[in-house]
């Protein structure tokens, strides 16, 4: 996860409260691992707006998920068992997208 956020200038890892690894974009959350038990072992918990979050839940819902936790915000959850590196790729520059918006940004 990290190695592929490199490509983005205004992305950084960081660490949330808890001791796992984050990204960040703009000092807003971006991606970051899922912690148990709100969440299945071995998934990432990524930015998404809303539309494309209901459509990679449509069109691929045994590597996208919800928990009852999860469904209030603006996220995805992703087994990382289930994705390869193209598709993370793709679904970290979505997050981008979506956390640059929450920043007030815009895509360069």
């Amino acid at each position: 996860m990290r190695d592929l956020a490199r490509a983005w200038p205004d992305v950084e890892p960081a660490t949330k409260y808890d001791g796992s690894p984050v990204l960040k974009c703009h000092k807003c959350f971006m991606a970051g691992m899922a912690v148990p038990p709100t969440a299945e072992p071995d998934t990432l918990v990524v930015r998404i707006d809303p539309e494309a979050r209901q459509w990679l839940l449509d069109e691929a819902g045994d590597t996208y998920y919800l928990t009852e936790f999860h469904q209030r915000h603006p996220v995805v959850l992703v087994r990382l068992t289930r994705i390869d590196r193209e598709a993370l790729r793709d679904l970290l520059a979505m997050a981008r997208r979506a956390t640059l918006r929450k920043a007030g940004r815009s895509a360069g």
